[in-house]
């Protein structure tokens, strides 16, 4: 039988400190569930809407013993954070890097805090809107814009997939074409612009810790195999195989952008440059990092006497058959492309001393600079950019270049990966013929 009812609760008298019993300010309800259990839930402290939600739980309880009961409706009914905690496992399985994790989450609960939803059944399209709308006036980028929208896209597919929810509510919702709005594109360096900023930085003082040599190095391997700076960063000795007939540099899975173990074969021309600066290195340990520029937490290296290394971003502790290694820095290597571009740019500068007109030239030239007129970068992530503009100029066709790339959409590698200057546009209409001529 059900019934209404006030809770007697203990409480501290503000004017005489003392503890008095007194009724519950909600009414609360009294019911037997599907299973015949007696429960007590706190309703509404008006008596009549408390009385109206008793009769919404009695009715569940029937359409329960009916079998008519929506599973769906509870789940709508659960408290978002209880859905979060079941996502981050489910993306967890998937076996996405922590830093994934944790950015997919923080953007989610921003975008929850603003609605102010507390259920999954809370969750509409109106809310995302005006959260990315104010997003947008602060002047935030549409790519910024496009992650928080596909994260609450990506939690919201999950609910519905998982019987969570009736329907994506924010399924219909474009992204922007960031196109329109481009705030850090990058540019891929000439020639004779990348052989300027290796012989710069090879001769150049150390930055953020790395050594000239140890630069030029990072910068030879991240343009002619296109890996990114966690891939660099993971590099041992291990990594590489210069012995066979065709060389190779391995990156491990857990440091690959895509999760998987990925081998690029090594040009002859970097083969040698490798050799003569590992005889610079001297000694080198198996599980030594040669290029230690990005922090990885939760690195874990096992030797042949089963002693496990690991490295954590924020401290590092033994225990056990576990040996605490240093934790490694972050490096900025942007830091490091735009200083080295801008010595090299004096440099280059300063061979003109003696011709005025030409040093003129120079200096309102583009050439080395780290962001030119058109507000294009060249940053340390251009030299993957580098990489890939450097396939199409030796004319390796677009699926190949994929391949090499290590991208799961071709568009990406020609669209935003493959760049044409001006010299080669310059050159490619001097090659067309004009109206009369001949066909040869």
């Amino acid at each position: 039988m059900a019934s209404l009812y006030k809770k007697p609760i203990v409480v501290r008298d503000s004017k005489t400190g003392k503890r008095v019993k007194k009724k519950s300010a909600k009414w609360w309800g009294r019911f037997t569930d599907a299973l015949g259990r007696e429960k007590r839930v706190p309703l509404a402290t008006d008596r009549r809407a408390a009385q109206v939600m008793l009769q919404e739980l009695i009715h569940k309880v029937e359409r329960q013993k009916a079998g008519l009961h929506d599973p769906i409706e509870e789940q709508m009914c659960r408290p978002l954070d209880e859905h979060l905690t079941d996502f981050v496992t489910y993306l967890r399985a998937k076996d996405v890097t922590e830093r994934h994790v944790g950015e997919t989450v923080m953007q989610i609960r921003k975008i929850v805090e603003t609605g102010r939803w507390r259920t999954a059944g809370d969750i509409e399209a109106g809310g995302v809107a005006k959260f990315l709308s104010a997003f947008r006036a602060k002047g935030r980028a549409a790519q910024t814009y496009n992650h928080y929208l596909k994260s609450i896209k990506h939690f919201t597919g999950w609910l519905e997939r998982e019987g969570r929810i009736v329907r994506n509510p924010i399924a219909h919702m474009p992204r922007l074409n960031v196109k329109a709005d481009r705030r850090h594109d990058r540019r891929a360096l000439s020639a004779d612009e990348f052989q300027r900023l290796i012989k710069e930085a090879q001769d150049g003082p150390p930055i953020e810790g790395i050594s000239g040599l140890d630069r030029a190095m990072i910068y030879l391997i991240a343009a002619w195999t296109g890996f990114r700076k966690g891939e660099i960063g993971s590099l041992t000795i291990q990594s590489f195989d210069l012995e066979s007939e065709v060389c190779t540099a391995t990156v491990a899975a857990a440091f690959s952008k895509r999760r998987r173990e990925d081998t690029q074969f090594l040009h002859p021309y970097v083969v040698g440059k490798l050799r003569v600066w590992l005889k610079t290195r001297g000694e080198v340990e198996p599980d030594e990092l040669l290029f230690p520029i990005s922090a990885r937490a939760g690195v874990t290296v096992t030797r042949p006497d089963g002693t496990v290394y690991y490295r954590r971003q924020d401290r590092a502790k033994s225990k056990g058959n576990r040996k605490a290694l240093p934790p490694v820095p972050d490096r900025k290597t942007h830091v490091m492309m735009r200083k080295d571009l801008a010595a090299a740019r004096r440099a280059w500068i300063a061979e003109a001393e003696g011709d005025k007109k030409e040093h003129r030239r120079r200096q309102r030239s583009d050439f080395l600079t780290y962001c030119n007129h058109a507000g294009l970068y060249a940053d340390f992530h251009s030299n993957r950019h580098l990489f890939i503009t450097n396939l199409e100029r030796a004319g390796i066709r677009p699926k190949m270049a994929q391949t090499l790339a290590r991208h799961s959409d071709v568009r990406l590698t020609m669209d935003v990966y493959t760049h044409v200057d001006r010299e080669e546009q310059i050159d490619a209409i001097r090659k067309l013929r004009a109206p009369g001529d001949e066909a040869a």
